[in-house]
């Protein structure tokens, strides 16, 4: 599956309270995938929670949803701030990260900030290839993983 490009079946909408742990499941499968050297701060089920209780009902949050109904991608906005931008490791490569990217930008259309790990390159790689620019990089002491960081900054 990995690499195949979209074909029409997905869709982005915003997240209802239904989605919270498909949403959730897709955020712990993409981070564990992709940043195995990093330390999660927080179990599982805390995860779900807080993506239950916290991100579906207080931020812009839209999922990526294929046509079999399942959800396959997250993105959360706060204002300027994309704060996430997971996919589910067998979707990476489609697409959908091209479309919740312009999304982003087509809902802040002032610009756009992100965090990302130093160690997630192909994140960095990915943020570039969309006009974002590195700006900032960090020792860590500012999030929960205790993880160096960079961020990113797009502006139209």
């Amino acid at each position: 599956m990995t690499g195949e490009p979209v074909t029409g079946g997905v869709v982005l909408r915003r997240a209802v309270t239904a989605d919270a742990r498909a949403a959730a499941d897709v955020y712990l499968r993409s981070f564990d995938a992709a940043l195995p050297t990093v330390v999660r701060p927080r179990a599982d089920d805390e995860v779900r929670e807080y993506i239950r209780d916290v991100v579906v009902p207080l931020r812009e949050t839209w999922v990526a949803e294929d046509d079999g109904g399942g959800i396959v991608g997250l993105m959360v906005l706060n204002g300027e701030l994309l704060s996430q931008l997971y996919l589910d490791p067998e979707w990476r490569g489609r697409g959908i990260g091209d479309r919740f990217v312009a999304l982003a930008k087509e809902r802040s259309p002032g610009g756009l900030t992100l965090w990302t790990f130093q160690v997630n390159k192909p994140a960095h790689r990915f943020y570039e290839r969309h006009g974002f620019a590195a700006v900032e990089f960090t020792d860590g002491s500012g999030n929960e993983e205790r993880e160096p960081d960079v961020r990113y900054v797009w502006r139209p």
